[in-house]
């Protein structure tokens, strides 16, 4: 008896010296809500979505988020067609409004996005005429946004691609991964 009460001692010591996995947590300097503020930007409501499906879906530390556009507060859209009907400088502007509405999303979804970790994955479509072949100058709008508000953690991997047309003609929609404290 006394060889197994030995042993259970033993058992317990070794777990409790266990070396244990501390709590990742963002720097002390890290605050991407200071810097929304010192860009003047106030995230709006998050749009919702338009058919059967939720603006995001977390698993584990990582959130996924649905392909948003260029909506503005009053519910107008930026459309149309790079290379056709709208420039680059527009389509950019569209891609920076967008990465506006999934930063209101993420809000909506963390309560804070301090705790964002980094921006994973970024995939962009662009509204493009078959000739059309600048579409990662058309989604930078929305990848410096990204590095503005969340700095090294703001930079990701991306497809930025051309489609022949998107919903209600937005000029962009985009969807992107984001890794979050836990």
């Amino acid at each position: 008896m006394s060889k197994i009460l030995n042993l259970f001692f033993v058992v317990i010591l070794m777990a409790s010296c266990a070396k244990q996995e501390p709590i990742e947590t963002p720097d002390k300097d890290y605050n991407p809500e200071a810097k929304l503020e010192a860009l003047n930007i106030v995230l709006p409501e998050p749009p919702k979505p338009v058919a059967n499906y939720v603006n995001g879906v977390r698993t584990g530390n990582l959130i996924f988020l649905a392909g948003k556009g260029p909506k503005r507060v009053d519910g107008t859209e930026i459309t149309g067609k790079l290379g056709v009907d709208i420039t680059i400088d527009e389509g950019y502007g569209a891609a920076r409004l967008t990465a506006i509405n999934q930063l209101a999303v993420l809000k909506e979804m963390l309560g804070d996005l301090n705790k964002v970790k980094r921006i994973v994955k970024v995939l962009g479509l662009v509204n493009s005429d078959p000739n059309f072949v600048e579409q990662p100058k058309v989604i930078n709008g929305f990848s410096d946004l990204m590095v503005d508000v969340f700095g090294e953690k703001g930079k990701h991997a991306r497809a930025a691609i051309g489609v022949a047309s998107l919903p209600r003609a937005q000029a962009v929609e985009i969807e992107l991964v984001v890794e979050v404290y836990e």
